[in-house]
């Protein structure tokens, strides 16, 4: 049960990664009724990767590794959990932008979106792509015992 639930950690964690990289890059193009129904769809498959990672993950805490206590006292472990949390709650942004356009996809035309907002989701995207390299820092730290 160890080793799939390792497996099935990393698979949401790669799917969720992934799922950045591909929103970071569609949403540098003109937006249009494809365009936009692909983000919205890869940010579907980010929800759902974010809420199979964070369940597993939990489920690996507390049920098939090193126990609870072991990785609440490891500075690592909560850095790397709290900048997951901080990644959560950003992408609210996208997403609330992306679920706007359903009116305007659904009609055929392309979405609208004003330069400052799509400055900030562009922003948000790349603190979230971020925050990643630094959740992996901290993973790596972790499978060497450090910053305990």
């Amino acid at each position: 049960m160890t080793t799939l639930f390792a497996f099935l950690h990393h698979l949401s964690a790669f799917t969720l990664v992934s799922a950045l990289a591909i929103e970071f890059a569609l949403i540098r193009s003109e937006l249009t009724v494809s365009s936009a129904r692909r983000l919205q769809v890869t940010d579907l498959v980010l929800g759902i990767s974010a809420g199979a990672l964070f369940i597993v993950g939990l489920l690996r805490v507390f049920l098939f590794e090193k126990g609870a206590s072991y990785y609440f006292h490891s500075h690592a472990f909560l850095t790397k959990f709290s900048l997951f949390i901080i990644v959560g709650l950003l992408s609210i942004i996208p997403t609330m932008e992306f679920l706007s356009w359903r009116g305007a996809i659904k009609a055929g035309q392309a979405p609208v979106m004003e330069a400052n907002k799509r400055k900030r989701v562009t922003a948000v995207i790349h603190a979230e792509l971020a925050a990643v390299v630094i959740i992996l820092l901290c993973a790596a730290i972790m499978a060497r015992g450090g910053w305990v």
